[in-house]
């Protein structure tokens, strides 16, 4: 007798609140660059949740530090010592220019604290200071306060009123910042490459200026590295490229590749947090820090951000040539292996669906731009191998066939 099939999709049309569309695809194993779904289909995985699985789907190392320590602990509350999480915090200070850590469940949350950590800064440190200057398409969470900071309107305008406090100015635009600035701003906060925004790279003198800006008004600098930190962009941290240093960080999706975790750490001087100011149920549990603990440590030892960096050239060259050959490609943006492919015409959609059709994974960060962000272990091979497909992909849509 023939088992029937379950529908999923019908079943989330019944049970699920839809927030999104989702592709059409039910995936249901992966491992390394590779998902299958539930017909049996491969598909590259170029998307990565976004960012996420920095290891791939299922590395071995996460999948023993999972097993070993769902052996041993799982749970525990804050109120107690956690050894995973002590070891993944001293690792993360010894190897960034922060002082401290706390850890959390997502970016969002992340976020959330060092707004709160900044806030408090401003009211113990510079008479009450509480505005934070962020920047338009920023993207910062989707928790109230975290989208009130992050600068996109579509985003903010069901769930009104919203909290004050934010004040928005365009990214790359110094001047903008400056005139920005009044005795009531305690921090700036911002990626240093915009994910969400469409992979939007700030010329090199931005960020430096920022740095410069905020020492000279007493300003804390927050950067959201939850999308560009560990090993993304071609560094273990993006501030790295800028050759400057941020007062306040936060850090999730590739920490550690896929199991939910994140971070905000603090230099000394600002990280004024007492106790009862913060806390989070499941925030640094034995299991997320271990896998986080085991995730960096292998990125550190494996020279990964290395490998990065030189994938990264090597994809900037292959998409500078289907701009030279395609009119549909009108550019590429990007660092290390945190890309966007920008089109002359707004059908990033159109791309997506004809590439997951041939067995490849993107997004449509934006309505003219495909973003790229896979594994960043992915073996030379398959980066070429799922380039092969978007550029098929591009082909069909510049000729207007269906192949």
């Amino acid at each position: 007798m023939t088992e029937t099939k379950t529908d999923w999709r019908e079943v989330e049309s019944r049970v699920f609140m839809r927030t999104g569309a989702r592709q059409p695809a039910v995936l249901v194993r992966g491992e390394g660059s590779r998902v299958w779904d539930d017909d049996g289909k491969s598909y590259l995985d170029f998307f990565g949740g976004p960012a996420t699985t920095s290891l791939g789907h299922c590395p071995p190392v996460v999948i023993e530090a999972l097993t070993d320590q769902a052996q041993t602990l799982i749970h525990v509350s804050n109120l107690f010592y956690s050894v995973p999480q002590l070891r993944l915090a001293e690792l993360l200070v010894e190897h960034s220019c922060l002082d401290q850590v706390y850890f959390s469940n997502s970016g969002a949350e992340a976020n959330e604290a060092a707004i709160k950590l900044a806030r408090k800064w401003g009211r113990e440190k510079k008479r009450g200071a509480f505005e934070v200057i962020c920047t338009l398409d920023g993207f910062h969470g989707r928790t109230l306060t975290t989208i009130t900071a992050s600068g996109t309107d579509r985003y903010k305008e069901p769930f009104g009123p919203l909290p004050p406090g934010f004040i928005h100015v365009p990214f790359d635009d110094i001047a903008a910042l400056k005139a920005a600035t009044t005795d009531k701003t305690c921090a700036v906060l911002l990626e240093p490459v915009q994910g969400e925004g469409g992979v939007i790279v700030p010329d090199d003198g931005y960020l430096p200026a920022v740095r410069r800006w905020c020492d000279e008004q007493n300003i804390l600098l927050i950067l959201d590295e939850i999308q560009t930190g560990i090993g993304r962009c071609g560094a273990l941290f993006a501030y790295e490229l800028a050759g400057i240093e941020p007062d306040v960080m936060t850090l999730a999706k590739g920490i550690a590749s896929g199991v939910p975790l994140a971070a905000v750490l603090a230099k000394d001087h600002c990280a004024v947090f007492a106790p009862g100011d913060h806390g989070s149920t499941y925030g640094g549990n034995p299991l997320a820090t271990r896998a986080g603990y085991e995730v960096v440590r292998h990125i550190i030892a494996e020279k990964i951000p290395a490998k990065v960096a030189d994938d990264g050239q090597h994809l900037r060259q292959r998409l500078h040539s289907m701009e030279d050959r395609f009119e549909l490609v009108s550019g590429a943006r990007g660092k290390g292996l945190l890309w966007a492919v920008t089109l002359s015409r707004q059908v990033a959609a159109d791309a997506v669906a004809k590439c997951l059709e041939r067995g490849l994974i993107v997004n449509n960060v934006r309505p003219d731009a495909v973003r790229i962000c896979p594994a960043l272990n992915i073996p030379r091979e398959e980066l070429d191998e799922g380039l092969d497909i978007l550029e098929r992909a591009f082909v069909e849509i510049s000729e207007g066939t269906a192949k």
